[in-house]
């Protein structure tokens, strides 16, 4: 009985200081609401030197506004395709060029995390071919893939989110 009650004691002594520590401090997310063209050739140089033999993109923050970052994505060869279940994705092909496959089906589809999928390629789908100064805008739950890069190319990204359900959705105003 008394060993029960001395493990009792210490526990409530240990719940009683763990509760007196202060709060641990959630930091608040980066925010990043300008950058120069200088800071973007910076990033396109740190991209290009920290990218590893094999890998296919290396991305690098451009601006940082959550929910809305736009990323550098630095692609020297072809990686993987990609559906974002809950975000659209709109790029900027800020250097070179490469071929864009956007539509059909994800080939040997797994789950990267609880809303994007990745796949080894794409079955079906609309090729394009794109370079330096196209935007292309992916819709959200449409798979897209670089199938061929022609060097390296550059892009500017950002993620999208789908409104919050029940949010109203943004509609062309009627002319």
């Amino acid at each position: 009985m008394r060993l029960l009650v001395a493990i009792a004691f210490v526990l409530t002594m240990f719940g009683t200081a763990v509760a007196q520590q202060p709060a641990a401090q959630t930091a608040a997310p980066a925010v990043k609401t300008f950058t120069s063209a200088a800071e973007v050739q910076s990033l396109i140089a740190k991209a290009a030197a920290e990218r590893k033999p094999g890998q296919a993109t290396v991305a690098e923050p451009i601006l940082l506004l959550p929910p809305y970052n736009l990323h550098l994505e630095y692609r020297a060869s072809v990686g993987p395709a990609a559906v974002h279940e809950t975000e659209a994705e709109i790029f900027y092909v800020l250097d070179g060029s490469a071929t864009m496959v956007t539509g059909g089906k994800l080939v040997h589809e797994t789950r990267t995390n609880a809303e994007n999928l990745s796949g080894t390629a794409i079955e079906g789908g609309d090729s394009r071919a794109i370079a330096k100064g196209d935007f292309i805008m992916v819709p959200e739950n449409t798979p897209h893939w670089f199938s061929a890069i022609n060097t390296t190319l550059v892009l500017m990204s950002v993620h999208v989110p789908h409104p919050v359900d029940g949010a109203a959705r943004l509609v062309p105003a009627a002319r």
